[in-house]
């Protein structure tokens, strides 16, 4: 089998939560090393988050497969040389400290790239390395609200955060996507180069449609559940047996075709009130009604032959429990086996295909599992291995 592409790239990541973690699992997924260096007796808090995935946390093993964990306190008084020999061996240094933490550990992008010249770093903060909000705490909560995306989600009535890390996994995404950029342009100039991303530019960059929307329309979309600000039909319609179906009807010819073959309608589709996208935007609670009153007449079964026939984009709304036995997923095999300090566990694979290679899914690591065996691979000897892991039990030990 081909190597997978990132094979023999090592990452040190002192990573905590979920933004970096996210970045590192991918490097790793496509098969660079990853060394996590993790805080002695509680390590990425993230492990705390809670306990569903027997005893581990959803979103510990979610963003840590296929890592090596090491335990080291960093303000331990050999920390710095043990640092020094991980990143001198190390093609990225990624860390999501405090702002102005890193330096104060001799671990910034400057000092450590005027010493390793081929060396990528990467710093992932909540507002950026300046400006005013510098030093805030950046929660995800806290980015959805600052973006605007709290805004725009939600009820008419109230608005609501997305039920995953939006703001997290946006910057997790532009932090893998620009270390890769970085290993490519130092394949042409043989330098390395220092990256940087936060979750607040990286969340504003995912609200660009609605920022135009709302600066050059005059007035921001409207929080309209699982319906669209500009698009009518567009969101979750009900069959009469209680069958959940979303539609999004998006051009004249499919609105044709669905007053036509799904609602049997066709003269809707030259009303004037429905005649353009605007006209049935404006109208919406009108066409809701008559799109609602045929649909009370058929099954999830029969709307979805319909749907079918007319072509129109539609899907069912499932929950997070269908996933697992969703049809698509299965017959792409899409889950796989992960084992972990607690056992087996099913995992998704990455989304990132590559042709005739599959990605690594290695297991979870326990907290400095990997200790001892990375600091012997670093040359140091029995007797300081000995100081520094007695160092992490007794820090263990204080928790």
């Amino acid at each position: 089998m081909n190597a997978l592409p990132l094979a023999g790239i090592t990452v040190v990541a002192c990573e905590q939560a979920v933004a970096a973690p996210l970045a590192t699992r991918q490097l790793a997924d496509l098969g660079a090393r990853v060394i996590k260096v993790e805080r002695p007796g509680t390590g990425d808090f993230a492990r705390g988050y809670d306990e569903t995935v027997r005893g581990m946390s959803s979103h510990f093993v979610w963003l840590n497969r296929s890592k090596e964990s090491i335990t080291l306190d960093l303000k331990h008084p050999e920390a710095a040389a043990v640092m020094e020999r991980l990143i001198g061996r190390a093609d990225v240094f990624i860390q999501n400290f405090a702002p102005g933490a890193a330096e104060r550990l001799g671990l910034g992008a400057e000092e450590l790239r005027a010493r390793h010249p081929r060396l990528i770093t990467c710093s992932v903060s909540g507002y950026g390395s300046s400006g005013p909000y510098r030093d805030a705490k950046a929660y995800d909560l806290l980015i959805q609200a600052e973006a605007g995306l709290l805004s725009v989600t939600g009820s008419e009535d109230a608005p609501a955060k997305t039920g995953i890390p939006t703001a997290d996994i946006s910057a997790g995404m532009y932090a893998f996507s620009g270390i890769l950029a970085a290993l490519y342009e130092r394949e042409r100039t043989g330098r390395g180069s220092a990256v940087e991303v936060n979750l607040l530019d990286s969340l504003v960059e995912w609200m660009g449609y609605p920022f135009y929307y709302t600066e050059y329309g005059g007035t921001p979309p409207v929080r309209a559940g699982t319906s669209h600000a500009a698009i009518a039909p567009y969101g979750t319609f009900t069959a009469g047996d209680g069958t959940e179906i979303v539609l999004a009807v998006q051009n004249e010819r499919e609105w044709v075709s669905f007053c036509r073959t799904v609602l049997d309608r066709p003269g809707l589709a030259t009303d004037e009130r429905f005649h353009n996208g605007s006209q049935r935007v404006a109208n919406r609670g009108a066409l809701e009604e008559h799109i609602a009153e045929v649909l009370s007449g058929l099954t999830g079964e029969q709307l979805e032959q319909r749907l079918a026939e007319g072509r129109i984009a539609h899907a069912r709304q499932r929950d997070v429990a269908e996933l697992s036995t969703h049809p698509q997923l299965l017959a792409r095999d899409r889950l796989a086996e992960v084992q972990s300090p607690v056992g087996p566990f099913t995992a998704v694979r990455p989304a990132i295909g590559l042709h005739g290679r599959t990605a690594r899914m290695d297991p979870v690591p326990a907290l400095g599992e990997h200790t001892d065996a990375v600091l012997e691979e670093l040359g140091f000897d029995r007797s300081t291995r000995a100081r520094l892991l007695h160092r992490s039990a007794d820090r263990r030990d204080a928790q």
